[in-house]
């Protein structure tokens, strides 16, 4: 039997230069269009249909002249992660829609206020949120990556925006071999950093396992090349096992009648070369390189004990290690994992590690919650907002051994902060309830003495506008402007507030000083 084809061998296949004739590019950006549609069929709302066509032929329109580094016409990109979106992570109509958006603002002549017109403000506000999240990388410095994690959160009203940029990161890591050698590791880095571990969060576990094995390629680039060389030489041995392996399994699972699919799966690069770091072995000492999967068909109400039997019908055959027994069907992960785990003693002597789950548990493991709807057959977008408050839960609870990060989510570390945007997309912290004037003393204390408002997301507003998350701010001054006294109650920050003591001060004192003088020459 053999195994599945790895995520990271599809990564390799773009990244040689892509150089066709303009008739040969027209049918092949047809093509993966039409791949799109084929993908969300599923998925897809009244009207979808319609609204992804005038998304494409925008995108299609505004990068018309732009070339990715390898070559290929930029617009391959936004289908890619459109594609991501709607196949690997599930989602439709409005996903897909801001996929293919998903740079028009930030690269192009289009406006945000375009998009609203052509669209709706809730595709444009998913715009906006990934257009700043952009300018946060694209200004960023390592001091600014722990306010970008906290941040995400407060950020985004909707979660989409966050699987929209780990889906552009994902194909952006599947394609990052024409970029140079400096740019790799940094890209690399960052996302084993932070687009992995966040993907992990949200229960999209192909997606972290292959974007942890891509970050590995490029910044271990000896020891992937390595682990993968091995597993490839010892893939026969392998699959010769597995058939051995799953013989009885498979010959009870077929008298019982039951409907199921067996995979033997290598464990990912990235966690063999961790286990080997972790336990100090080499490549051939890790004894659980693979992991046998066995998926049945099951309705609902039958899940539980259907794979319990299953269970028995494995420890029928193989002794297992009962330290090593994981039941998240009971109780699954925070989220929304499912599987029975189980570690069992082959014929050879090998420990063998079987997980045993259904088809609906199986997917909502490859995709996250998004395909929890699939199942309660709720496929459109509305539904889709059950999902982002069960994901902003998730993200605001998270549980004790959650990663590292996670910390960074709990909205009581930063429920007095705000995080807000310079026009050029730097990131600024704030207090809860700071207002426009804050913030131009935030930037500097002559443009905060100089104020005299503030567009906020190209808005006009007054000094005494108070700030949200996310919020884009650009100053506005005169050089007639001065501090008043009135100022004072319309700030929160400490820096803010002793700057406009001091410059009243100031003030106060020039007067006086002018007072005496007039007073001396009269």
């Amino acid at each position: 039997m053999s195994e599945p084809k790895q995520p990271l061998l599809k990564a390799d296949t773009s990244e040689e230069p892509i150089v066709l004739d303009p008739e040969a590019e027209k049918k092949e950006i047809l093509k993966r269009y039409r791949a799109i549609l084929r993908a969300c069929k599923a998925t897809m709302d009244k009207g979808d249909r319609k609204m992804i066509r005038k998304a494409f032929d925008l995108s299609l329109e505004a990068h018309k002249d732009m070339r990715r580094k390898s070559g290929e016409p930029y617009i391959f990109h936004p289908i890619a992660v459109a594609m991501i979106m709607a196949e690997e992570i599930g989602l439709g109509g409005v996903s897909i829609v801001c996929a293919l958006l998903h740079d028009v603002v930030e690269d192009t002549q289009y406006t945000l206020e375009d998009i609203e017109k052509l669209f709706d403000k809730k595709v444009a506000g998913i715009v906006d949120g990934l257009t700043k999240i952009s300018g946060v990388f694209d200004h960023t410095s390592s001091l600014q990556a722990e306010n970008f994690r906290k941040m995400l959160l407060t950020l985004s009203d909707d979660v989409r925006v966050i699987l929209i940029k780990i889906a552009d990161r994902l194909h952006n890591m599947r394609t990052l071999g024409s970029m140079p050698k400096d740019k790799q590791l940094k890209i690399a880095s960052e996302t084993a950093y932070l687009y992995a571990p966040l993907a992990h969060r949200l229960g999209l576990y192909s997606i972290k396992t292959e974007l942890d094995d891509l970050s590995l390629k490029y910044t271990e680039p000896e020891v992937f090349k390595s682990i993968a060389l091995k597993l490839q030489e010892s893939k026969k041995e392998r699959e010769k096992f597995i058939l051995d392996f799953t013989k009885p399994i498979k010959a009870e699972l077929d008298k019982e009648g039951y409907k199921y699919e067996i995979k033997g799966r290598p464990k990912s690069i990235n966690s063999i070369w961790t286990k080997m770091k972790k336990q100090e072995v080499s490549f051939e000492e890790v004894y659980d390189l693979f992991a046998i999967r066995i998926i049945i068909d099951s309705p609902l109400e039958t899940e539980k004990a259907d794979s319990w039997k299953v269970y028995s019908i494995v420890t029928d055959h193989f002794t297992p290690n009962p330290d090593r027994l994981r039941d998240w069907i009971s109780t699954p992960k925070a989220n929304g994992y499912e599987s029975l785990h189980t570690t069992v003693m082959s014929k050879e002597g090998k420990w063998v590690e079987v997980q045993i789950r259904t088809r609906r548990m199986d997917e909502i493991a490859e995709k996250g919650y998004a395909a929890h709807w699939k199942y309660k057959e709720k496929t459109t977008e509305s539904a889709l907002d059950e999902w982002i408050s069960r994901i902003r839960e998730l993200l605001e609870s998270p549980e004790s051994n959650a990663l590292d990060f996670i910390d960074d989510f709990k909205l009581n570390l930063f429920a007095d902060e705000i995080f807000v945007f310079t026009p050029k997309g730097e990131i600024k912290t704030l207090p809860v309830g700071s207002t426009a004037l804050d913030f131009a003393f935030e930037i500097h204390s002559d443009i905060g003495e100089k104020c005299i408002g503030a567009k906020i997301n190209h808005r006009l507003v007054p000094l005494s506008y108070k700030l949200n998350s996310g919020d884009q701010i650009e100053i506005l001054t005169s050089a007639k402007q001065h501090p008043k006294d009135d100022w004072l109650a319309n700030v929160v920050t400490a820096k803010a507030k002793s700057k406009i003591k001091a410059a009243l001060k100031e003030e106060r004192r020039k007067l006086a000083e002018d007072g005496k003088k007039f007073s001396s020459e009269s």
